[in-house]
């Protein structure tokens, strides 16, 4: 539809200043990214809320954050964005994936799992820029503009759209050096009396369960030790080589620990458990093809 006495998408380089800000987290560094000052950009966002008649954005002195129609309006420009950078490569007869993802993984899979699958994406679409937060906190994928997390355990019903990338089987695991000093533990009952490594969960706040099948049931087992870790599991398996107490830890983080001998596995009689990794992102309408790219990148 025609636009009267003006055209229709003049305010264009005022969305591309209210995307580069939230994407880079303030004015500040947007402008930076845009070769401009801060001012110039608070005006831009200024006008487009103007135009728009609504609040894209609170500010303070120390942080910008998104309001709802912020959020929403984000979104659907994103993706206006995406598509209009695909019909310029289709014009120009250039194939290649390009764009921009976030994605936010967990520390085991972010240092032990994502390598090799983002090794190969990279190669197979290096026009596309991957921004990658390796920590253990589930993100707010669309508070935060996250486009992709992988999740650990069952998936709640949160909205999202999950796809299950694997279940990684568990190890309980000691050094060489423990074992020689307390003995090997034979039953759950012997284990209890073993310095064990806890990790805190960051959404409960409470140790994680060891998990354990015995004859044939599911067992759901509470570490307990004087030595607590929080915040990075990998920790855990640290402490563990060093010869401080027992962990359980997934196969993958320690498998070619144990091919050294820098750490021995205790009671495989009572493994076999797992647990599930999940790719999980927000039900846009429009995903981008840098992000459906990257999704179908991790689900081989």
């Amino acid at each position: 539809m025609a636009c009267r006495h003006r055209p229709c998408f003049d305010h264009l380089a005022d969305v591309e200043a209210f995307i580069t800000v939230i994407d880079k987290g303030s004015m500040t560094s947007g402008a930076v990214a845009l070769a401009t000052t801060p001012s110039v950009l608070s005006r831009a966002i200024t006008r487009l809320e103007t135009k728009l008649g609504t609040q894209l954005v609170r500010r303070t002195t120390r942080r910008i954050s998104l309001t709802e129609a912020g959020r929403i309006y984000l979104d659907q420009v994103r993706a206006a964005f995406e598509t209009i950078e695909q019909a310029e490569r289709a014009v120009q007869g250039e194939g290649a994936v390009a764009g921009r993802v976030r994605l936010s993984a967990s520390t085991t899979y972010g240092h032990y799992q994502l390598p090799e699958k983002l090794t190969r994406f990279a190669l197979k679409h290096p026009s596309v820029a991957v921004e990658l937060s390796i920590a253990n906190r589930n993100v707010d994928l669309v508070a935060e503009g996250y486009d992709l997390a992988i999740r650990l355990g069952q998936l709640p019903d949160s909205g999202m759209i999950g796809r299950k990338l694997g279940d990684a089987p568990l190890r309980l695991v000691a050094s060489p050096g423990y074992i020689a000093r307390r003995g090997m533990p034979g039953s759950l009952e012997e284990l209890a009396a073993h310095t064990c490594l806890p990790f805190i969960m960051p959404s409960t706040g409470r140790p994680a369960p060891w998990l354990f099948r015995v004859d044939g049931a599911y067992l759901d087992w509470m570490p307990h030790g004087p030595i607590r870790v929080a915040d990075d599991v990998l920790g855990t398996v640290s402490l563990t080589e060093a010869g401080l107490g027992i962990c359980q830890t997934y196969d993958f983080v320690v498998r070619e620990r144990l091919a050294r001998g820098s750490l021995v596995e205790l009671l495989p009689e009572f493994g076999g458990r797992s647990r599930p990794f999940s790719l999980i992102y927000p039900p846009h309408r429009n995903l981008s093809a840098a992000t459906r790219a990257l999704i179908d990148c991790l689900l081989e």
